[in-house]
């Protein structure tokens, strides 16, 4: 089957459009909530959704996404369940979605396992934070479908931009800051002549995250980039209001001006 990810560049594309990333901690506030979120950020026009798989050491993420994480693990969030809402997610909607995910709770299930299940529930591509390109295993890939996203730094040199990139699949996620997730007050000012650099080394669309949180950044961004990713300013909107019976609409109202201002 025609993978989702690849489908909604092409679409976007087509459209002369850039693409809106969204990401969330599943299971924060719960399993429920997180399905209840997904299907709410596809009618509003989120582009791709992107998965937390809730872990207990998220050694890449800042404060907010690690409370996420460790809320979503006491509601009883687990590898199986996750996977088992993203089954719950596709009776409703076919919006791509990526597994942001550590290597500890993949190969705890088993990794040909998870590749397997993961494909079958619905899952579009992986984005797996520590596992470098030289140590993963592309028969996964190649017998499932799902596409590799792979992260750049900016403290990434060209040379390993190429070794990055050659296996890559759905789109490269551009890390636009040193350091860990979480909101900033500006963007970096080499944003343009990075991406720049890494579309030398491949035509897959470049996706820029890591402290975008206002229309602004948003804006900014687009103009160098194929998509914009929002993680800890959504994730921080869930936290404050992940215990009130609108929580879909509270988080929803902060995300349609990120939206509209990239369109």
């Amino acid at each position: 089957m025609p993978n989702r990810i690849d489908q909604k560049f092409a679409l976007l594309k087509s459209q002369g459009r850039k693409g809106f990333v969204a990401y969330i901690c599943a299971g924060d506030p719960s399993l429920a909530a997180t399905k209840s979120l997904a299907i709410a950020f596809d009618k509003m026009g989120v582009d791709i959704l992107e998965l937390g798989l809730p872990f207990s050491d998220p050694l890449a993420d800042g404060i907010v996404n690690q409370l996420a994480a460790q809320r979503a693990l006491e509601a009883g969030a687990t590898v199986r369940g996750v996977l088992e809402m993203i089954r719950e997610i596709r009776k409703e909607s076919q919006i791509p979605i990526v597994l942001y995910a550590y290597v500890n709770p993949m190969y705890k299930y088993g990794l040909a396992k998870f590749h397997e299940d993961a494909a079958e529930a619905g899952v579009d591509g992986l984005l797996i934070l520590d596992l470098p390109p030289e140590e993963d295993r592309d028969e996964f890939t190649n017998t499932t479908g799902l596409k590799r996203i792979r992260l750049i730094a900016p403290t990434t040199p060209p040379a390993r931009m190429r070794e990055i990139t050659v296996n890559a699949g759905g789109f490269i996620y551009y890390v636009m800051r040193e350091g860990v997730t979480g909101e900033r007050a500006t963007l970096a000012e080499s944003l343009a002549s990075q991406v720049g650099l890494i579309r030398d080394t491949t035509s897959l669309p470049i996706a820029v995250g890591f402290g975008i949180s206002t229309p602004e950044h948003v804006k900014e961004a687009a103009k160098s980039a194929d998509a914009v990713v929002v993680g800890s300013a959504i994730v921080k909107r869930i936290a404050e209001y992940g215990k009130e019976p609108d929580v879909v609409g509270r988080v929803a109202g902060f995300i349609q001006p990120l939206i509209n201002a990239l369109h």
